[in-house]
């Protein structure tokens, strides 16, 4: 089974209030699942790496044996694609995380997105974040 996952991190104030948006459709286009998660003070790169792993993980529950990625961050895009070096620590623990996530499908995409082809998951940061005021 295939899933599409949309995910998005945001911090208010870098480093700030952050909190995950995922968002997780079938091949029909329809959402199997949506929701935030807060994360207290934290960076928008640590955010957005919370995100993807959440969302993989999520998709590897509900049954996917191969999954598309779409992701506005570039960072994180180029770093799970092995194109850009994961420098700062934090993120290095993260990417092995995502890493190891990913391994847990057949076959996986991780594409990059424009922000406005990602608007679903991004409510689901601001409304995370809303609620954890």
């Amino acid at each position: 089974m295939k899933l599409v996952i949309y995910t998005d991190g945001g911090a208010r104030g870098n480093p700030g209030p952050a909190a995950t948006g995922i968002v997780i459709k079938n091949e029909k286009g329809e959402t199997v699942a949506s929701y935030g998660e807060y994360l207290g003070k934290q960076t928008n790169n640590y955010a957005e790496y919370s995100a993807a792993i959440s969302g993989l993980k999520k998709a590897h529950e509900l049954g996917a044996d191969e999954v598309d990625c779409l992701l506005d961050s570039k960072l994180i895009v180029e770093q799970l694609n092995g194109n850009w070096k994961v420098k700062e620590p934090t993120l290095q623990k993260l990417f092995l995380q995502a890493w190891n996530a990913a391994q847990k499908f057949k076959k996986i995409k991780i594409k990059h997105v424009r922000r406005e082809n990602n608007k679903e998951a991004d409510a689901e940061v601001n409304k995370t974040l809303d609620q954890n005021k």
